[in-house]
């Protein structure tokens, strides 16, 4: 049990990095559906990818700063299971739009003469449908074959919301199908998304250095720069969690990694797209100058 002090510091932390995380996402969300000159795909990509961190950090923010306080920490079977269930959805949808977004960006600077033709708005949609079915598929195997299984003894669980590792902990059965199943369909996700990527910014990669000028390499790198730093940033972290071996497992330190995936990155991400993006940078100016124009009206 954390000192009050210790609490009141941490509820205060943690509820600055959801309400950042919310204005963040939902200011993006709106700048994109204003502006007109982010009506590309590469802006429909991340319109998605906002809601995606939205979403996801709701499952678990609201829930884990009502605990802080809460003298019984406690959740429902069934909210335990809704909790999973939502969290490996956002999850999987936020790894494959990621993958969706190196593509854009690999036909944006590999092959702009046929950019506009080929990142059609059918495609864009189905790149986007795409990670949602997915994501569908994978938290429904994952959250079906867990709750199936017998709960016993302790149900306590040593973790700040019902991820995977955790509640199988807490199964009195057999969990090594459960846990290669984890392995193998979000190992899946991970490895199919992240070789895309891979792929994408090699060729991407080989196309700037055949730009003869510094200023033409500077300008194309510049549009990949946040998407690899959200990239990285989240890939890592997951990697980390979900595909490792099983020697290296350990609950605690998987409660760090958790913190950071859950609540720092969906904060971070707006700020990576906004701060290192000329075109939301300019937006977001255009809309301050906009708005202080009207008011001295």
């Amino acid at each position: 049990m954390y000192h009050p002090h210790v609490q009141g510091f941490l509820f205060s932390l943690f509820l600055l990095f959801y309400l950042v995380t919310m204005t963040g996402n939902l200011g993006m969300i709106i700048l994109i559906r204003i502006d007109s000159r982010l009506h590309t795909p590469m802006y429909f990509f991340l319109s998605h990818l906002s809601f995606a961190d939205v979403c996801f950090s709701s499952v678990v923010g609201p829930k884990m700063l009502r605990d802080f306080f809460a003298e019984r920490k406690a959740i429902s079977f069934l909210g335990c299971a809704l909790q999973q269930w939502f969290f490996g959805f956002f999850v999987a949808i936020e790894c494959l739009l990621l993958a969706s977004m190196a593509y854009d960006r690999y036909m944006a600077i590999c092959n702009p003469l046929l950019y506009s033709v080929v990142m059609s708005h059918r495609l864009c949609i189905q790149l986007v449908v795409g990670p949602y079915a997915v994501g569908f598929l994978n938290t429904m195997t994952h959250t079906t074959a867990a709750f199936r299984l017998p709960f016993c003894g302790s149900n306590i669980i040593n973790h700040f919301f019902c991820d995977m590792s955790p509640l199988l902990s807490l199964v009195c059965a057999d969990t090594r199908i459960n846990k290669l199943l984890v392995f193998i369909v979000a190992g899946t996700v991970l490895v199919v998304s992240s070789l895309t990527i891979l792929i994408s910014y090699c060729y991407i990669l080989i196309s700037i250095l055949s730009i003869r000028s510094a200023h033409g390499r500077h300008r194309a790198f510049s549009t990949c720069s946040s998407h690899l730093t959200a990239v990285s940033i989240l890939y890592g972290t997951l990697f980390f969690t979900y595909v490792r071996p099983g020697p290296v497992f350990s609950l605690d330190l998987n409660k760090v990694v958790a913190v950071f995936y859950t609540a720092v990155i969906p904060m971070l991400n707006p700020l990576i797209y906004s701060l290192r993006n000329k075109e939301v940078k300019a937006a977001m100016l255009f809309f301050s100058y906009s708005f202080k124009i009207k008011k001295i009206q």
